[in-house]
C-alpha cells in the first residue's frame, strides 16, 4: 500500500459493527487451569497423553499451565481491562464427575462445580458475560479406558454430564456450546495420534465421528431440560477448502476433504443425514453400522447458533505420485492421513506470510466460511469463537515498564475482523467474536513453544502482561469498529 493510499485508509471512518455485537476471548480449561490434582480432579486423557515421554514438546504438560485456577480472579481483573463483553471457556469434565465409567456418571464433585459457579459469578459482577463450553477435549482417563469416542456409552456419559452442569450453571449462563472442534477430537486423537489419546486407527477414527455427533445431540436435549432459557451451540473447526487449481482432479480432492472437515459434522447436526458421497468416499474403511436407525434424529435436534472457529485456509491438490505427498493442512498437523484424504490428495506448502505454526495467513477464508453457512443455513445465527496467530512476541523494557511488540498479531486479528465486518455486510448473522487466546498457554502438543495470547504470560513466574494486540483489541471494543489500517 503506498503512503498516499495509507493516508486515505487512515482518514476513512472505521468499520463499525451492529450494536450489542458480542466481543470476547476464549480458553481451554486443560490449556490454562493447571491444579490437575485439586479439588478431588482425577486424569483426563490429556494429562495421561502430555506425560507420556516423547508426546508433547519439551516434555510439557499442563500440570501448572497458566495456573488459572488459582488466578481467575487477576485474569477477570485483565478482561475488565480489555472492555471484553463475554469470555468463553470450557469445563474440565474430570472435575465435575471424576469418578465416572463407561457404565455410570458417578457423583458429582461439589467442589469442582463450585469453581465453575464462582467463576460465572465473578464474570456476571465484573460485566462479562460467560459462554461455557462443556468439552474442549480432556475426556475423562476412565471413559478413554473403556473405549473413549469409540464407545456409544461415552456418548451417554456426557449427555448426562450436560445436564448435571446445565442444571448448576443455567440460570445464570446464556450461552452453552456442546463440543469445541470435533474434528479434532477424531481426527487428530484417533486418526494421526498427534493430539490425546493418540491412536492411529482408522475405524476407531469414523466410530468417534459419529459418537461425537452423538454426544452433541444428546447434549441438547439435555440443556433443553436444565436450562431452557439458555441458548445451545455447537463450535466447528470449519474449513475454506479450496483446490490449487481448476483441473477437474483437484477439484475431486477438495470435495473429499470438505465432506471428511465439514460435512460429515454440518450434514447430520443441520440436515439429519450423512452426506452420501463420505459414506462412499469411506466404504472402503467402514460401512458405518455404528449408526442407529434413531442416532440422526437426536444428532440434528434444532441448536440456536454455530460457533465457527477459523485460523487458515486449506489448500488441496491431486497428489500425482511423482513426488513425497505434502500434508500442510490447516491445522499443521498430518491429519488427513492416506484413507480420509484419499491416496491421491495431498495440502501443498502455501506461499506468502505464515504464522509461528506455519500455517498460511488468508482472512478471506473467514468471509467465505460466513458467507456459506449463510447461504446453506440461512437463518442460523453465527459466532466466530475462536480466531487468532502465534507469533514471536518482542519482549521489551520502556520506561521501566514491560511491554511485547506483536504488530503481526494486531495485523491478523484486524485483517479477519475486516472480512467478519464484509460477511456481516452481506447478510450473514454473526453476532459476536472471540480471540483466540486470552492468554498464552499449554499449546497441546506444541506444548509452551507457541503464542495464541493477547496476554503474555511468563512462565517461570506467571506474570500477565498485556501484547500490542491486546491494546488494539480493546480500542476495537471500546469503538465496536475495526480501523482500516492499523494506527
Amino acid at each position: 500500500m503506498t503512503t498516499q493510499h495509507v493516508a486515505a485508509a487512515q482518514a476513512a471512518p472505521a468499520l463499525s459493527f451492529p450494536e450489542g455485537f458480542l466481543w470476547g476471548s476464549a480458553t481451554a480449561a486443560y490449556q490454562i487451569e493447571g491444579a490437575v490434582a485439586e479439588d478431588g480432579r482425577t486424569p483426563s486423557i490429556w494429562d495421561t497423553f502430555a506425560h507420556t515421554p516423547g508426546r508433547v514438546a519439551n516434555g510439557d504438560n499442563g500440570d501448572v499451565a497458566d495456573d488459572h485456577y488459582h488466578r481467575f480472579r487477576e485474569d477477570i481483573a485483565l478482561m475488565v481491562r480489555l472492555g471484553l463483553t463475554s469470555y468463553r471457556f470450557s469445563i474440565a469434565w474430570p472435575r465435575i464427575t471424576p469418578e465416572v465409567t463407561a457404565e455410570r456418571l458417578g457423583p458429582v464433585n461439589p467442589a469442582g462445580l463450585g469453581f465453575y459457579s464462582t467463576l460465572v459469578d465473578e464474570l456476571l459482577a465484573a460485566g462479562i458475560t460467560p459462554s461455557v463450553t462443556l468439552y474442549h477435549w480432556d475426556l475423562p482417563q476412565a471413559l478413554e479406558d473403556a473405549g473413549g469416542w469409540t464407545n456409544r456409552a461415552t456418548a451417554e456419559r456426557f449427555g448426562e454430564y450436560a445436564e448435571v452442569v446445565a442444571g448448576a450453571l443455567g440460570d445464570r449462563v446464556p450461552v452453552f456450546i456442546t463440543l469445541n472442534e470435533p474434528w479434532c477430537s477424531a481426527f487428530l486423537g484417533y486418526a494421526s495420534g498427534v493430539h490425546a489419546p493418540g491412536r492411529t486407527d482408522a475405524v476407531a477414527a469414523l466410530t468417534a465421528v459419529h459418537h461425537l455427533n452423538l454426544a452433541h445431540g444428546l447434549a441438547v436435549a439435555a440443556l433443553r431440560r436444565a436450562a431452557p432459557a439458555a441458548k445451545v451451540a455447537i463450535t466447528l473447526n470449519l474449513a475454506w477448502v479450496t483446490p490449487e487449481t481448476a483441473s477437474a482432479a483437484d477439484a475431486d480432492a477438495a470435495r473429499r476433504i470438505d465432506g471428511l472437515q465439514n460435512r460429515v459434522f454440518l450434514d447430520p447436526i443441520l440436515r439429519g443425514t450423512y452426506p452420501s458421497d463420505v459414506l462412499a468416499d469411506t466404504a472402503s474403511v467402514t460401512d458405518w453400522s455404528f449408526v442407529a436407525p434413531a442416532d440422526l434424529a437426536v444428532i440434528s435436534a434444532p441448536i440456536d447458533a454455530l460457533g465457527v472457529n477459523y485460523y487458515s485456509p486449506t489448500i488441496v491438490r491431486h497428489w500425482t505420485r511423482e513426488r513425497p505427498k505434502e500434508s500442510a493442512d490447516g491445522h499443521g498437523d498430518s491429519a488427513t492421513s492416506p484413507w480420509v484424504a484419499g491416496e491421491d490428495a495431498e495440502f501443498p506448502t502455501q506461499n506468502g506470510p505464515k504464522t509461528d505454526m506455519g500455517w498460511g495467513i488468508d482472512p478471506r477464508g473467514l468471509r467465505e466460511l460466513l458467507l456459506r453457512l449463510h447461504r446453506e443455513h440461512p437463518g442460523l445465527q453465527l459466532m466466530v469463537t475462536e480466531n487468532g496467530a502465534a507469533f514471536p512476541d518482542t519482549v521489551e523494557n520502556v520506561d521501566g515498564d514491560r511491554c511485547i511488540n506483536d504488530v503481526a498479531r494486531s495485523e491478523y486479528l484486524r485483517t479477519h475482523l475486516v472480512a467478519v465486518h464484509e460477511a456481516i455486510a452481506e447478510g450473514a448473522p454473526v453476532v459476536g467474536y472471540y480471540v483466540w487466546s486470552l492468554l498464552d498457554n499449554f499449546e497441546w502438543a506444541y506444548g509452551y513453544g507457541k503464542r495464541f495470547g493477547i496476554i503474555h504470560v511468563e512462565y517461570t513466574t506467571l506474570e500477565r502482561t498485556l501484547k500490542d494486540s491486546a491494546l488494539f483489541y480493546a480500542e476495537v471494543i471500546r469503538s465496536n469498529a475495526v480501523p482500516r489500517v492499523l494506527p
